[in-house]
């Protein structure tokens, strides 16, 4: 007797999870997920129409490991908790990164997901200009990742990278890397993470408490 559970989206979308997480992103197919689920491929277009509405639920996946904020938290513990808990979704599933930044528009959980960010800023007394900003400048931080500087390093002799450019060798020797870091390879460990972050909320707060406004923006001719 076949005991399986019935085929659904969730189970779909969390089977494809699953395969990403084993054997990463690339090997997400709809033909290798139908063999995950001991079903025909075509069993599992009843549920996501294609590879791209396949992607963008695992997002919504991935989006709903986040932590929700505390509804007594002050806006910027709480910002600061809500990051920190989707980067340990990334370290958890570290192919989502690439999947985020490959969609070309937000789905309505992923806008739910960024709408409670800014609404969190919006509470605490951030002025909607402000806000607008300080999203721009938190970037992929909001997702719990951020990009390379140096995404892989130079193709060159080590001694003549030390000679020609001495200040970039000082800062790649002063401070600990993470090779192996789930969220890309280089300087993204964790303390680098969180010190970051901390200089952006703590520049958000300054520009908070100062009451900022925009510059007047230039007509344009």
């Amino acid at each position: 007797m076949d005991r399986r559970a019935p085929l659904n989206r969730d189970r779909v979308l969390r089977a494809a999870v699953a395969l990403a997480d084993a054997e990463g992103i690339d090997a997400v197919s709809m033909r290798n997920l139908a063999q995950e689920l001991k079903v025909v491929p075509m069993a599992l277009y009843k549920h996501v129409a294609n590879k791209d509405e396949l992607l963008d639920g695992m997002v919504d996946v991935i989006v709903g490991e986040i932590e929700p904020p505390a509804d007594d938290d002050a806006w910027k513990s709480a910002i600061r908790r809500r990051i920190l808990s989707a980067r340990q979704v990334l370290l958890r599933h570290p192919w989502a990164s690439r999947v985020i930044e490959s969609r070309p528009g937000p789905t309505l959980i992923v806008l739910d997901y960024l709408n409670s960010v800014v609404g969190m800023f919006r509470s605490g007394g951030f002025s909607v200009d402000l806000a607008h900003h300080v999203m721009h400048a938190l970037g992929s931080r909001v997702w719990g990742f951020t990009q390379e500087l140096f995404p892989a390093a130079p193709a060159v002799d080590p001694t003549a990278v030390a000679d020609r450019y001495p200040y970039i060798m000082e800062i790649a020797m002063a401070g600990a890397h993470d090779g192996d870091s789930a969220v890309g390879p280089g300087c993204d460990d964790q303390f680098e993470f969180e010190f970051a972050l901390d200089l952006l909320l703590d520049g958000f707060e300054r520009l908070h408490r100062q009451g900022w406004t925009p510059p007047r923006r230039r007509s344009r001719p």
